[in-house]
Parts: C-alpha cells; sequence; structure tokens
C-alpha cells in the first residue's frame, strides 16, 4: 500500500533538499559542519527525515573498475548505476521496499490509473516465488482465452519467468495492441500454453450493480479515483433503497492509503479505520469522516487470499467494528506502509516506512485476516461459471 497523503508524509525531493540546504546555508558554512549533517539535525522542524552520513563505496568503485578494465564488451554507465542502486535497496531484505527505474515508475503509475494500453486483461503478482494470475477482467482477452486466477506463468514468449519480478513479467506481457504474446502456464500438475492476442485495456476502479435489492460493489484497486466512485455507487444504493450491500474486494491488490481511508468512510462514522507504527511507535491514526452513506446497511466483504494491503484495511476496519461480515479465504497478508520518494534520473523509490494496525490493533503481516464465514472458490467452479462466495453472501441477507 501506497501512502501519498501530503498532509501527512514527506518525500524528501531534490528540490525540497535544495529548500532545506538554502535554510541553512549560510550557517552551514560559518560553523564549518557538513550540509547532510545540518539538514539531518533542521529537517525534522519542517516535518522531514534526512539520513546523515556516507556510504563506504570503495568496494563498489573497485568492482566497477575491475570490471571496464576487464570486461570484452560495451558497458552502459546508465545501466550500471541502475544495477547498483537496484541492488543497494534489494539488500533491505524487505519484498515491498525496491527501486523502480523511470520506465518500471512510470508502469507503476499506469497501473495505478488503469490505463494499461496494450495488454491482455490480467493482474499479475507474485505467490510462492512464482510469477501468477491473480485475476482476469471481464471481456479482456485473458478471461476469453481461459486464464484463471492462481495459473503460474512459467514463461512468456518462449523465456522462463525464473527469477523475475512481477514488473519484469508485466513488461514482456504487455505490448503492442492486436500482437501475440505466448504464455506458458502451469494449473496444478497441469502444464499448458496459451497464445493471446493484446488488446487496449482500460479497467475500472469501481464496478457495481443491484440484483434482487442487493447492492454489490467492487473494488480492483484503491486510486486517486476509487473513493469518489464508490461513493457514488453508495449513493446510488441508498437511492434504491437496497436491502444489503456486498462489497467485493478478491483479488484487489491495494493502492493507495488515503483512498482505503476514504472508502472505510462509507459505513463508519469517525472512527478509527487503521493505526500507523514505526519502531514500535505509533506516529499517525487514520480516522473515517462523519458521512458514513452506507450506515445501518448490512454489509457482507467478500476476501480471498489475494485481497492485500489496502483491501485488508478496509476490510480489517469493517469486521473490527463490526459493520461487516467476511465471507471468502483468509487475505494475503501485507501489514506495511510504502511511500514514493523521487530519485534522480525519473527513478522512484518505493519504501517501507511503516507497519499498519487494525483498530484491534492487530497487525496482520505474513497472517492475513481471517474471514467470519470461510468459503472457497477454486478453478472449477470459475470453468463453471460458478461463485459459490458471492452465492454465500448473498444468501446473508435471506437469514
Amino acid at each position: 500500500m501506497v501512502n501519498r497523503k501530503k498532509e501527512h508524509k514527506w518525500s524528501l525531493t531534490p528540490g525540497t533538499f535544495v529548500l532545506v540546504l538554502a535554510v541553512v546555508f549560510c550557517f552551514g558554512y560559518s560553523a564549518g559542519t557538513k550540509n547532510d549533517q545540518i539538514a539531518s539535525f533542521v529537517a525534522p522542524s519542517f516535518g522531514l527525515k534526512v539520513a546523515s552520513g556516507n556510504l563506504d563505496l570503495s568496494d563498489v568503485q573497485a568492482t566497477y573498475r575491475t570490471l571496464k578494465a576487464s570486461y570484452d564488451g560495451t558497458l552502459s554507465n546508465r545501466s550500471l548505476i541502475e544495477g547498483a542502486s537496484r541492488g543497494l535497496v534489494a539488500a533491505a531484505g524487505d519484498d515491498y521496499t525496491i527501486y523502480m527505474s523511470q520506465k518500471e515508475a512510470e508502469e507503476f503509475n499506469k497501473d495505478l490509473t488503469g490505463d494499461i494500453g496494450g495488454g491482455i486483461g490480467a493482474e499479475i503478482g507474485n505467490r510462492n516465488d512464482k510469477v501468477t494470475v491473480i485475476r482476469t477482467l471481464e471481456g479482456t482477452p485473458a478471461r476469453k482465452s481461459g486464464l484463471l486466477p492462481g495459473d503460474a506463468i512459467l514463461a512468456v514468449d518462449g523465456k522462463s519467468t525464473s527469477g523475475w519480478s512481477v514488473s519484469d513479467a508485466v513488461s514482456k506481457i504487455r505490448g503492442d495492441i492486436d500482437t501475440p504474446v505466448k504464455l506458458t502456464i502451469q494449473r496444478g500438475i497441469e502444464v499448458k500454453n496459451y497464445s493471446i492476442e493484446r488488446a487496449r485495456i482500460t479497467a475500472p476502479s469501481v464496478e457495481s450493480k443491484i440484483e434482487k435489492g442487493i447492492g454489490i460493489l467492487t473494488l480492483t484497486r484503491f486510486d486517486e479515483t476509487t473513493s469518489d466512485a464508490a461513493r457514488l455507487a453508495a449513493q446510488n444504493f441508498r437511492k434504491n433503497n437496497v436491502k444489503g450491500v456486498v462489497l467485493d474486494l478478491r483479488g484487489n491488490g491495494g493502492g493507495l492509503l488515503s483512498s482505503a481511508q476514504e472508502v472505510a468512510s462509507i459505513w463508519l462514522h469517525d472512527q478509527v479505520v487503521v493505526s500507523e507504527k514505526t519502531n514500535g511507535v505509533t506516529t499517525d491514526e487514520l480516522r473515517s469522516s462523519n458521512n458514513p452513506v452506507l450506515d445501518g446497511i448490512p454489509t457482507v466483504v467478500l476476501v480471498n487470499g489475494s485481497s492485500a494491503s489496502a483491501s485488508e484495511i478496509v476490510a480489517g476496519a469493517l469486521q473490527d467494528h463490526k459493520i461487516a461480515t467476511l465471507v471468502g479465504e483468509k487475505t494475503f497478508g501485507k501489514g506495511s506502509v510504502q511511500k514514493l520518494v523521487d530519485l534522480p534520473g525519473g527513478a522512484v523509490l518505493k519504501v517501507t516506512i511503516a507497519r499498519w494496525y487494525t483498530p484491534n490493533g492487530k497487525n496482520i503481516n505474513k497472517e492475513g485476516i481471517s474471514p467470519d464465514k470461510k468459503v472457497t472458490l477454486d478453478a472449477s467452479d470459475v470453468v463453471a461459471g460458478r461463485d459459490p462466495q458471492l452465492d454465500a453472501a448473498m444468501s446473508y441477507f435471506k437469514m
């Protein structure tokens, strides 16, 4: 989950750093103190975090010189710098703290907005160290071809995905519209090959409908448009006097923290949505607004193993406050908050800055949230067009 709330979190961009240095410039030279030390002293007054000191990279320089002197080929300084930065960040040992090149950052932003361009309409994630299909979108090539959630992608265009990141896989699967991409898929013990023609994919983050007097609200991610669209759908549910609401968060891998806070506010009235802790100390407590349009309307939340991050925040808040019943399978278990920080050359650092806790004080990292009623959905259900989880949610309102 990414926190982009400017009023609470600060990213030390180059422009901000210049501002801090400008404030302390004269003092720095008159006192004979290094600028980075001064910045680390003054920055907290501006709500900023600055690390002082330098990392001894002499070994890296020695490696570079040896490589340059010995390598039989052409070296790209830009690629070497990106590789060194990527390795440095990866050494932190946190799956969610990552270095993104300019291209990767651009793709990340596309994912958040849903403007994917040429693709197949499948959300890809990493499950059990394998590139895996998390969900497929209605009416897209992925859905029409028969790809299913849980399918492990073994190869793309004949190239093994072993050791690939999700970004690697996405970049290879996406491409020009009306061009094919070949996928080798493992489903259980079965291995299958698919040739899928790419199409323009624009994925909305919110879908809603009313069936048998029940409002069904499906959120595919939490982006900058999600909360407004979800609230409009909720107002329509209220206008049509629905007797219950199903909030479908299955396959929703998360998104923006602020969006999760605002979506929870559709049900909660000035209540704690989530709290954050850094090094065990509470640093923030996010509360809902005071305009819960669906207050008092029975609600069921659908979750599964691909419901992660911001999805878990909303599900956990509604469960802890006893506003909703959770149906489905245990959620993914991502209990950390990331911040985006701009780096030179258009690169971006996505870095873990805190752990988040549900209103009852639970951090669900690696454990996930257990549903109140466990209902599974397997590949045979998908192939047959069945949805026992949604059926169970709808039957809740008949009780």
